[in-house]
């Protein structure tokens, strides 16, 4: 006799949109690998982001620049297997995709074709306007990325709040509206003054994405690793921390060498 499963309904682009025409916000977590992707799709997560914080948070350097194309299709292609239900949206890592619209494309197709993913996130607005044309002239969904860009945190120099002026505000609401005029699914707002996310989000027909950005947009993304409390040093005053898994795994680490010191592993039961 055979058990019927309930067939598992992919989140698509669409189904974002109308998400954000019913008012029901989106809920979206960063994934590097395949048993952490496997966790958060099953929890119901509705888009899995493989960032490239991966460069961060996996690989230990002090910035997004360095992690490689070949690296962000290594990690997303390890998250697509595990992934049944979510969207998955791969980062454009720096200097794939600024200096030629060819190369942004010949980068996502990799992403796409290497990857299995579902479309790709890059930073900026109208500076990168002719790489998002040329990217979505291909068929492939991009989402933005305005706010805080660490991929340009060379440029302006700090992690601290954007567009609290009014000139960056306005050229920040002026490229969210680029942004969908050229076609893009969402975009990001990143570490942006609440009231100012609020307009954007009301001003724009596609979904926005926050973090650090107030509760108005339509959804909001945390790095899992900040948000599961595995990394410690990170205390931004957006994050929330909905677990301490720091101090669950340096428990149970303490543990297992403890009952290998006292030869109380393995036991009787735990031999063949």
């Amino acid at each position: 006799m055979s058990i019927h499963k309930p067939e598992i309904k992919r989140i698509t682009t669409h189904q974002l949109q109308e998400m954000k025409n019913r008012g029901e916000k989106i809920a979206m977590l960063t994934a590097y690998d395949y048993s952490m992707a496997k966790i958060i799709d099953g929890a119901g997560i509705d888009i899995v982001l493989v960032g490239d914080s991966a460069s961060n948070v996996m690989a230990g350097y002090e910035t997004t620049l360095p992690i490689t194309l070949d690296q962000m299709i290594y990690h997303a292609a390890s998250v697509v297997r595990a992934v049944k239900r979510a969207l998955v949206i791969v980062d454009l890592p720096f200097g794939t995709y600024q200096g030629s619209s060819v190369e942004a494309l010949r980068s996502s197709i990799r992403i796409m074709k290497e990857s299995g993913a579902h479309g790709v996130k890059l930073e900026g607005g109208s500076e990168v306007k002719d790489s998002i044309d040329r990217i979505l002239s291909a068929g492939i969904p991009v989402m933005g990325h305005l706010g805080l860009t660490p991929q340009s945190i060379y440029k302006f120099g700090t992690y601290t709040v954007r567009a609290k002026e009014e000139a960056e505000a306005n050229k920040l609401m002026e490229d969210a509206k680029l942004l969908q005029e050229c076609g893009c699914f969402g975009v990001v707002l990143e570490k942006i003054p609440a009231l100012l996310a609020k307009q954007v989000s009301q001003s724009l027909v596609i979904p926005t994405i926050g973090i650090g950005a107030g509760p108005d947009a339509d959804g909001q993304v945390l790095v899992m690793q900040d948000m599961l409390g595995i990394t410690k040093e990170f205390k931004p005053r957006f994050l929330r921390r909905y677990a301490d898994l720091h101090t669950v795994i340096t428990d149970a680490v303490a543990k297992y060498i403890t009952d290998i010191k006292a030869k109380d592993f393995p036991n009787e039961d735990e031999k063949y």
